[in-house]
């Protein structure tokens, strides 16, 4: 008959497929329990990796903000440094190079250094948008204040649509421009700016279209 009637048959039917199956079901089982055990140290090692970059990019606050600390340039720019061997992927480590470019912008007087700063962690920010571009704005004003103007239009032209950027990116490109001897392009990129506002009509830019003959009511 085919079905088993006793137990002994029913057992003898077990071993023999376990002789059979048994040493792949180990395998498989064990397979899977790697991957589970793994998975779980690969997560475990990921929150301790933030972990230590929020930690790192505290120390960095704290040395940025202590500007009686003589030592706290010196103290910005390993952390920063840090952040960007160590935890490379991290969204701390372009923030920490952010504020490593605002430092050597600011304080140094050092436009070249913020631009390489800045350069890194815009490569860095592409999955960011919203960062990215802010990273984009700051690494033109350095190139613009380093009298890289043909760079600095680049950056800003590399942007696309910004959105809520793109008048400030306008008014950014008039100024360039203007350094550049270009009135009608500064013009032209100044009234782009107040046609794209989302804050209604700033004040220092109408000034700037004051100086190139634009009123108000243009």
């Amino acid at each position: 008959m085919a079905e088993l009637r006793t137990e002994e048959e029913q057992i003898q039917a077990i071993k023999d497929w376990w002789k059979k199956n048994g040493s792949s079901l180990l395998i498989g089982i064990g397979a899977a329990l790697a991957i589970v055990f793994g998975w779980q140290a690969w997560q475990n090692y990921e929150a301790q990796q933030r972990t230590e970059a929020a930690n790192q990019f505290a120390n960095l606050l704290n040395a940025f903000s202590d500007q009686s600390d003589e030592q706290s340039g010196e103290t910005v720019a390993f952390v920063a440094e840090t952040l960007r061997n160590d935890y490379t992927d991290s969204a701390y480590a372009i923030y920490g190079n952010l504020i490593l470019a605002r430092q050597q912008m600011m304080q140094q007087e050092n436009p070249e250094a913020a631009i390489d700063s800045l350069k890194w962690a815009l490569e860095k920010s592409g999955e960011h948008q919203a960062l990215a571009l802010v990273v984009r704005n700051r690494l033109a004003r350095a190139q613009f204040s380093a009298g890289q103007y043909d760079d600095a239009l680049a950056t800003i032209d590399a942007a696309g649509s910004a959105d809520a950027f793109d008048a400030i990116f306008s008014e950014l490109r008039g100024d360039i421009l203007l350094a550049q001897g270009d009135r009608d392009g500064a013009r032209e990129a100044y009234l782009a700016a107040r046609e794209q506002s989302q804050q209604g009509r700033s004040g220092v830019l109408e000034l700037k279209l004051a100086d190139l003959g634009v009123g108000e009511g243009a």
